[in-house]
Order: C-alpha cells, then sequence, then structure tokens
C-alpha cells in the first residue's frame, strides 16, 4: 500500500520546526539601524548579509545572541540594552568607575543606569571626547593593541613653534622608555600648537611624545575618536550616539581590525 503524505498542516509544522529560531533577519537588521525593512530585504536578496559565515536568504531567523550577523563583512552591532554615551571630558575629571580619592569620575558624568564603562583612557588633566558604554565586545575592540583607531588631539606645547625636524620625529616615530612609537600624523595650525593623529593607547602617549621633543604639553584635547567628532558639544556634555554613528563606529573598528571580525 502506498505510503500517504502527511497532512499539509503537519508538512508547514515540520518545516518551521527545522528552521532556526529568533527573529527575522530583515527586521534584526532594521532595529540596528541598516535601513528600512525593504532595504534590508534588498541587501539580503542582494547576498550581502551573512550569517555565521554563510550567505542569508530572505526568511532567515536569527538569535543574535549566539548568531554572527554581518553586512558587507562588518558585524551588525548594536544589541538592544546597549548603549553608547559620548562624553566631553573637563580636566579634573578622572577616567575610572570609582576613585578612591572622592574625585569626580567620568562615570559620574552620564547616567547611572544602565552601568556603563570608559572605553580607553584620558588622564586627569587631558580634556576631550571619550566613549561610554556597556557593549563590552565594542569595548574590547577598540581598546585591543592592534584595533588601528585613530584618535586625534590638539595639543598646546611650550616652547613656542616648534621645529621641522621635531616634527619629522613624531612622524616617524619617538622613542620612549617603553619603545619607538608608531608614525604619527602631525600639523601645525599655529605657531605652538599641534594636531596629532595617533592609532596607539599608551599611557599618557601624546604628552611623553612632545616632552620627548622639548616641547611639554601645557594644554592637550581629544578632538577625534575613529569617525566620531562633536565641536558643539561643551566640556562636561554627554549625549548618546545616533544608530548611524554607532554603526560607523563598528565599521571602522572592523576595516582597522579584519583579524578581529
Amino acid at each position: 500500500m502506498p505510503q500517504l503524505e502527511p497532512p499539509l498542516w503537519e508538512q508547514i509544522a515540520a518545516k518551521n520546526a527545522a528552521l532556526p529560531s529568533g527573529e527575522r533577519l530583515q527586521k534584526v537588521l532594521a532595529i540596528r539601524g541598516w535601513g528600512s525593512r525593504r532595504v534590508c530585504e534588498d541587501l539580503i536578496a542582494a547576498g550581502r548579509v551573512t550569517v555565521n559565515g554563510e550567505v542569508a536568504v530572505l526568511g532567515r531567523r536569527v538569535d543574535t545572541d549566539h548568531d554572527h550577523v554581518k553586512v558587507d563583512g562588518v558585524p551588525i552591532g548594536v544589541k538592544p540594552g546597549l548603549v553608547y554615551y559620548l562624553l566631553n571630558k573637563a580636566s579634573g575629571v578622572v577616567t575610572t568607575a570609582n576613585d578612591p580619592h572622592s574625585r569626580p569620575t567620568v562615570v559620574d558624568q552620564v547616567p547611572l543606569e544602565p552601568r556603563v564603562y570608559p572605553v580607553g583612557r584620558l588622564d586627569i588633566d587631558t580634556e576631550g571626547l571619550l566613549l561610554l558604554t556597556n557593549d563590552g565586545a565594542l569595548a574590547q575592540r577598540l581598546t585591543h593593541p592592534s584595533h588601528g583607531v585613530e584618535k586625534e588631539y590638539l595639543a598646546e606645547v611650550s616652547g613656542g613653534m616648534v621645529a621641522q625636524g621635531a616634527l619629522r620625529r613624531l612622524r616617524q616615530g619617538v622613542e620612549l622608555e617603553d619603545g619607538m612609537t608608531a608614525p604619527a600624523k602631525v600639523s601645525q595650525p599655529t605657531p605652538g600648537v599641534l594636531r596629532l593623529t595617533i592609532h596607539e593607547g599608551r599611557n599618557r602617549q601624546v604628552r611623553r611624545m612632545c616632552e620627548a621633543i622639548g616641547h611639554p604639553v601645557q594644554r592637550l584635547v581629544r578632538v577625534r575618536i575613529g569617525p566620531l567628532r562633536d565641536p558643539a558639544l561643551a566640556p562636561g556634555e554627554w549625549r548618546e550616539l545616533t544608530a548611524g554613528e554607532v554603526k560607523t563606529l563598528i565599521e571602522s573598528v572592523a576595516a582597522a581590525s579584519p583579524q578581529l571580525r
């Protein structure tokens, strides 16, 4: 006797049970700022989205706690519940969560909940942009020795006009007590003011570099972290990053550190 096909509803149920659980991929992409649902469907249809290294298809469901989703090789990043604050740190504020000397901390400057932590450090006298987040994965990527994400500073130095030979030393690398620095991008917009861009994260690096060429820093301000800059943000003020800024930041980390993707 020929075997009968199971009822249609049983076939559908069996097919659904075999599919991955979670949210539909196009919805996940839309929530994380990759465009409208229709735009995200087009990204998937064009073969630009992968899940766990495989090209995704429309209708695929994903669990972002376990599945690795990328668009054009870039991790999609943001999960619900994660926050990203950009703070313009003032001088006299310490980059830590708790200070035994009861000095003001960067964590005091932003909302207490959810709990966030600074990404990297600025010494107590240095001003400027600092990222605080509860996204541990992104923070780890940004502070990894191989990340390569640029940080740009404006340094007011003593000694007046910095000679071309000294600027050349900064561009080529300066010998410090913990080794030679990587080449820096350096310009002098006005006499005694340097614009330096580095991608390392050594302790008090810019200050030590300038001291090594005979021009100690009098005032230091970080004006850019990777793609993040905000000249309108006053000292002591903070704001949340936009979804677009988070996406661009994740893209810059992935571009700088392909081995960490």
